[in-house]
């Protein structure tokens, strides 16, 4: 307000042309953004906003990971990460949470015929309330007692009141916006916000990849990479759903469409949620994993609309998808994790339809002879992977593109 004055005064004497006000009015606005990212950002990494504490966005949300798992002995079992009460666990590996504030509200587009946008592997941060599907889903886990398990909005609205950076939020927020006796939801919507903040920000969204270098013609891609590149837009049909050209205006892609597909992944058995107690879980190891369609069966759509959406799940962003602090270091890969490497995803994409089925042969070895049946059988992307017939020289080439997406890298001097 003190600022509004300001200009107000220096306006009615003269002294500040409307170009003027316009410079100020960017600068409180880019002042106003950095200030809601850095609250976002110690929202973000708070281990106190657990119960108990411990717990914070990004012990499942790691920034050396590419802002997901990075614990190697839970991403190479069951690839789903430990809540703050001890034996709880959720039902799906973590997602990226960067290079997604773009995801709209989600939505039938009947044109294509597809759901679009939305957040989490399912779709059901729909964006709906605060019009914004990524702090909806900055919310979600808070408040859920399989991950950091906070009773209710007035506690998490006094955890932050009690943080260092109480005062930070009330400037961002407003004076008093702190009262959790009359604004706990409020706070708890605007934690979102602010977490979402961080999320879209140039720290977590930094564009730095090789790849991002190349399109900038600041570097060359090697000759695998380039092949890889290739095969991802043509015979492996990954730029299908992954978009690898620029944006409008000339932004780089994100490797997304925002839409959702069922892959035909297996299950992965060695999920802990499959053994929770029945309060959590009550199908137990029968537990079936519908995605996007459980989610508008369970959110009350009709049959014609849900049935033919079981089993599908949001195709993710591909940046940074081989980022790790460590080469030995596995990451998991699918909306359960059952992948543990690159070229295991690719080679699924490639022979899902080719190998035969593991359940029907007397020595099985999966990716080698054969495949697990899917977990969803229904509704399966036949169009698009399968039977692709790439060589395995071709699977490496992509892979090695693929890797080309890690924030961070240094061109040569």
């Amino acid at each position: 307000m003190k600022g509004i004055w300001i200009v107000s005064f220096l306006l009615c004497f003269g002294l500040l042309t409307a170009f003027d006000v316009r410079a100020v009015n960017g600068a409180d606005k880019e002042q106003s953004k950095a200030q809601k990212e850095k609250l976002g950002k110690l929202l973000f990494f708070d281990q106190n906003l657990s119960a108990p504490e411990g717990q914070s966005c990004a012990t499942c949300h790691a920034q050396e990971a590419g802002f997901t798992g990075i614990d190697p002995k839970i991403n190479e079992g069951g690839s789903v990460y430990e809540g703050a009460a001890k034996g709880r666990f959720g039902n799906r590996k973590p997602p990226a949470s960067s290079y997604a504030g773009d995801s709209p509200v989600l939505h039938y587009d009947k044109k294509e015929r597809v759901w679009v946008g939305g957040m989490f592997w399912d779709g059901r941060a729909t964006g709906d309330k605060l019009k914004d599907p990524l702090a909806e889903q900055a919310k979600g886990p808070f408040l859920n007692p399989l991950e950091q398990n906070i009773p209710d909005e007035k506690t998490l609205c006094l955890m932050v009141q009690n943080a260092h950076y109480a005062s930070l939020f009330e400037e961002v927020w407003g004076k008093g916006s702190l009262d959790c006796d009359k604004n706990a939801a409020a706070v708890y919507d605007q934690v979102g916000k602010s977490v979402a903040a961080y999320e879209r920000s140039a720290e977590a969204n930094p564009f730095s990849s090789k790849f991002d270098y190349w399109l900038r013609k600041k570097v060359e891609l090697s000759a695998e990479e380039k092949k890889g590149l290739k095969l991802f837009n043509g015979k492996g049909k990954c730029s299908e759903c992954h978009l690898s050209s620029k944006r409008k205006k000339g932004d780089h892609p994100l490797f997304t469409d925002f839409t959702y597909d069922n892959l035909g992944i297996p299950k992965n058995l060695q999920n802990p949620y499959y053994t929770m107690a029945g309060q959590w879980n009550p199908d137990g190891k029968d537990y079936v994993d519908y995605g996007l369609g459980g989610f508008l069966r369970e959110a009350g759509y009709q049959p014609r609309q849900y049935k033919q959406e079981l089993g599908k799940f949001k195709v993710p962003t591909l940046r940074n998808v081989d980022k790790r602090p460590s080469p030995d270091l596995t990451k998991a890969y699918g909306h359960n994790g059952y992948f543990k490497s690159l070229k295991e995803v690719v080679h699924f994409y490639n022979t899902r339809d080719v190998l035969g089925k593991c359940e029907t042969m007397k020595e099985p070895r999966p990716g080698v002879n054969c495949w697990p049946e899917p977990e969803v059988r229904t509704n399966l992307n036949k169009e698009e992977l399968g039977n692709l017939r790439l060589t395995n020289e071709e699977e490496d080439a992509i892979v090695a593109f693929l890797r080309t997406l890690s924030d961070g890298y240094v061109p040569e001097r």
